[in-house]
């Protein structure tokens, strides 16, 4: 099959990131892989077998029309058997695209709970007919877009991302090097948060619950990530006079093994689709405390604590509870792992996108969302 994949950009980003883990999964599968960003740049290595193409789509109708005109001739050159778009621009792009080619079934992922406003979901209402399938990474998302009328209840089901459970897996070794190499002492706590420094992530709340919890247990928070808030996070930090125990690691390429080194994962969240960085927290074994964000639940279920949204003092309370149990027992790692490798596991994903373009490219009905 030839698949082509549809992404807003090639930047550091979960949506981003699940693009290329889908496309190296149908490559390995024997699949052909071609992946259009709309816009220019990447930061993310892409697979060597995927054909990479980058438009420079610019914010206005002249820009729209050379990028639609673009990728019109890319479809006819490449002839995919299946388009599938992911985040919204990608999304609206793609669908409109079909008005100008003779193209395959296309399927449009959402990745965010909030894709957008009013106009972006009328969008949405207005060019749903021109896309096979509608699919969003979580229910509490797949909910919202119905609540705002972005799409009909029978238009869209629910498919999770995937990781690749081989990266992200326990090592015991990686743990001590990576301990070493940030200067952890032995009996010292490390609590670990992965996300952008955007006010949807709200590190500003978990570093005021850090800041809560009692000096006598040495504990170190670092935070790996990059974003507009970096340099406000920097002045809280400050502030509350945390500077020797609160880190801004900065944008990072060593998750698995930061994962592995923490005897904690906390998010923070207010917004999320659905939160792939909790996914990899569990497949390498480690302790997860979160905030009740959209998607939380769905993948924890009973493999983590989740407290109320803005609320420090019950964040600060169950880290504080964490920190005391620790990593926990063999038993409790391999319950964390055995959730991922049941629903999240890359390889199965992929798998079943392909039976969804399979049943697309012979007409048949997509599966009703329950059963997703």
């Amino acid at each position: 099959m030839r698949i082509l994949l549809i992404t807003t950009g090639l930047k550091v980003g979960g949506a981003e990131h699940q693009v290329v883990a889908l496309a190296r999964a149908f490559l390995a599968l024997g699949h052909a892989v071609a992946i259009l960003s709309l816009s220019p740049g990447r930061e993310i290595d892409t697979p060597a077998g995927a054909e990479v193409f980058e438009l420079n789509m610019r914010k206005t109708p002249g820009g729209m029309v050379a990028a639609l005109g673009q990728a019109r001739a890319l479809v006819k050159a490449w002839r995919p058997d299946v388009m599938h778009a992911h985040m919204v621009h990608a999304n609206l792009f793609a669908r409109l695209l079909t008005r100008l080619v003779d193209s395959p079934p296309l399927v449009c992922t959402a990745h965010s709970f909030r894709e957008g406003g009013t106009m972006r979901m009328l969008a949405y209402r207005l060019t749903d007919r021109w896309t096979a399938l509608t699919t969003h990474v979580s229910q509490d998302g797949r909910a919202g877009m119905i609540a705002a009328g972005g799409v009909p209840d029978d238009r869209i089901v629910v498919m999770p991302n995937g990781i690749d459970v081989e990266r992200f897996r326990p090592d015991p070794a990686l743990r001590d090097a990576t301990r070493a190499r940030l200067g952890l002492a032995p009996d010292t706590r490390m609590i670990l948060n992965v996300g952008r420094l955007a006010p949807e992530k709200a590190q500003d709340l978990l570093i005021r619950a850090f800041g809560q919890l009692s000096p006598a247990a040495p504990a170190r928070l670092m935070i790996a990530g990059g974003g507009a808030l970096t340099e406000a996070l920097a002045r809280q930090i400050a502030t509350q006079r945390l500077t020797s125990s609160v880190t801004l690691l900065g944008p990072r390429d060593d998750i698995p093994a930061l994962l592995n080194a923490a005897d904690l994962f906390v998010l923070s969240s207010n917004i999320e689709g659905l939160p792939m960085v909790l996914v990899e927290a569990l497949a390498c074994g480690c302790p997860v405390v979160s905030t009740d964000a959209p998607g939380v639940a769905e993948v924890l279920r009973d493999q983590g604590v989740i407290v109320p949204r803005g609320d420090a003092a019950a964040l600060a309370g169950a880290m504080a509870e964490a920190l005391r149990a620790g990593r926990g027992t063999p038993a409790q790692a391999a319950a964390r792992r055995e959730r991922v490798l049941s629903a999240f596991s890359i390889d199965s994903i992929a798998r079943r996108w392909l039976a969804h373009y399979t049943s697309l490219t012979h007409g048949a009905r997509v599966i009703p969302a329950e059963t997703a």
